[in-house]
């Protein structure tokens, strides 16, 4: 094949990969005032926040679209830990918090969290829409 043809087909299969990716990105659409109101039921095991510590969970600054299991000091269970492992583990997409907040243990069996959940959807949208308010040290 000609470097025209091969760069031709790149050039597609990269824009087919960017219309891909564009399609499955998960916008957030909750009201994160709403969700602050959400988040007290979450306090007593979490806290989120320029000073924000681990308590019974993990500190939740910077959560969304963070690699589960990824704060420092904290011990996680090891099948959070399994999830979270390699370069394809588990993210905390918009939409892996809306599942993993419906029911965490049928989201990951064995996690230590013992929070039943969140019933309604929009609940979970905004408490996603508040941690997303949240990012990490250093970020915008």
């Amino acid at each position: 094949m000609s470097d025209r043809i091969l760069g031709l087909m790149f050039g597609v299969m990269i824009s087919m990969g960017a219309a891909h990716a564009e399609s499955h990105q998960v916008m957030i659409t909750g009201d994160a005032a709403e969700g602050e109101n959400v988040f007290r039921k979450c306090k007593a095991c979490h806290e989120v926040g320029p000073e924000a510590k681990s308590k019974i969970g993990p500190l939740l600054t910077g959560v969304v679209d963070s690699k589960a299991g990824s704060v420092e000091g904290f011990s996680y269970s090891s099948a959070l830990m399994t999830a979270a492992e390699g370069d394809s583990g588990l993210v905390w997409t918009p939409e892996n918090l809306d599942l993993f907040l419906t029911k965490p243990k049928d989201f990951i069996s064995g996690t230590k969290m013992t929070f039943a959940g969140l019933r309604k959807d929009e609940d979970r949208a905004n408490v996603i829409a508040y941690l997303a308010t949240f990012a990490k040290e250093g970020e915008n």
